[in-house]
């Protein structure tokens, strides 16, 4: 499954501008209108595809009544015996309460035997059973889901029995979701933190960072010093998996389409959102319906794999956060090889050696103006990208989870 990790991004997004700043072959960039800043080259786009659907706002999905259950099916004995902290892990039970109640809609629709396929204009499509005289079509991008809860009746007047649920947590500051039963248990529209065992982590939604990157692009800050304009995602692509157009366009979009008063280059992106209808066979769900009959416990995976087109090193590999291999007297006195390849300080790394080819009179303005030492001097440097996540905060994400300063600090 591919996640949103901007990282993977940035490193290659630097590898092309040192390509580009050396004139050693060919790059996507191209010189901009000033000195020092370059721009994608006319017809590149970047698309991004996701197993699933991203986690928090975007997989807020309202289930309609003739619909199956909205996750895979799991055994009672699966659901009493794990723990807690494996229940928070893993939302394929997010509706285990329905699924030991017998008279419940979720259970009921298991009995039906009607299998639900998306396709990419947002439109469900029962195929029914041979027995069934008549096939439904029904369009959940035409479901109405504001800043609240989901509603209990799609226009066309099929009834919302349930949502799909997400594991991420609302953030402090937020709303907060109701938990009623049915399709009132989330408010739709609200900034969440990454679902997770222990400690309830900083990281944002999956759903938050690309309506991030919609507006400020997926380049990040340091980049913005080399580029004329921001780097946009063209179109976002999912596997076959619960999906409701409605809600990828709220989630990504929709949320911030008010936002005004950008600097000039940022703006508001109307992404193109499209499914695929193939399954990811490694998919969580895929993984759970082979697994449902062996009675087993499921737990995710510590281990990471992120690949790059870059020359050197293009496949990282990691176990609980560090490259696999990695010793613990290594992790113990800070080794280079304890680090990620797509790390912050590895990312610097790389961005401090782009500067270091280049001649200082050939730097952009926002790098002359002074000198700069730490992480965070530089990414508080890029005025207009800072300025513009200043504008997105205020007037759309005021309450987004930002790390101590103190974590930017390195040099």
């Amino acid at each position: 499954m591919h996640r949103p990790v901007q990282n993977e991004e940035e490193r290659y997004l630097l590898h092309q501008l040192h390509l580009a700043a050396t004139q050693k072959e060919d790059t996507i960039f191209i010189p901009g209108t000033q000195r020092g800043l370059w721009k994608l080259r006319p017809g590149l786009s970047f698309v991004f595809f996701t197993s699933h659907t991203p986690c928090g706002d975007a997989s807020i999905i309202p289930m309609l009544e003739f619909e199956e259950q909205p996750s895979c099916p799991v055994s009672r004995d699966w659901v009493r015996n794990s723990s807690a902290e494996a229940n928070s892990e893993i939302e394929a039970p997010e509706n285990k309460r329905n699924c030991e109640d017998p008279d419940s809609p979720v259970t009921k629709k298991m009995k039906l035997g009607t299998l639900v396929r998306m396709v990419s204009n947002g439109t469900t499509h029962l195929d029914q059973k041979e027995s069934d005289p008549v096939a439904q079509d029904v369009s959940n991008s035409d479901l109405s889901l504001g800043l609240t809860a989901v509603t209990g009746v799609a226009p066309s007047g099929v009834k919302v029995v349930d949502i799909y649920r997400t594991g991420a947590k609302c953030v402090p500051g937020e709303a907060g979701d109701s938990r009623k039963p049915g399709a009132a248990y989330h408010q739709v529209g609200l900034l969440r933190v990454k679902p997770g065992r222990g400690d309830r982590t900083c990281s944002m939604s999956c759903s938050d960072k690309v309506a991030r990157w919609n507006i400020l692009g997926c380049q990040g800050a340091l980049l913005m010093h080399f580029l004329e304009e921001p780097i946009y995602l063209s179109a976002v692509v999912l596997g076959k998996c619960p999906y409701s157009k409605e809600a990828m366009h709220r989630a990504l979009f929709g949320r911030c389409q008010n936002v005004s008063a950008l600097p000039k280059g940022f703006g508001v992106q109307e992404l193109n959102i499209q499914q695929s209808v193939l399954l990811f066979e490694e998919s969580r769900c895929a993984v759970q319906a082979r697994w449902a009959d062996s009675g087993g416990r499921l737990t995710p995976c510590g281990a990471a794999i992120s690949w790059s087109a870059v020359p050197e090193q293009p496949l990282d590999v990691t176990a609980n956060g560090f490259p696999q291999g990695t010793t613990k007297k290594e992790i113990g006195i800070g080794s280079p090889q304890a680090r990620s390849r797509i790390s912050k300080l590895e990312l610097f790394r790389s961005f401090q050696q782009l500067l270091n080819s280049i001649t200082e009179d050939k730097w952009p303005e926002s790098l002359r103006v002074r000198k700069l030492d730490s992480y965070l001097e530089y990414k508080e440097a890029a005025t207009a990208y800072q300025e513009a996540w200043s504008v997105l905060r205020d007037q759309a994400f005021r309450s987004w989870i930002r790390n101590p300063p103190d974590y930017h600090q390195f040099k």
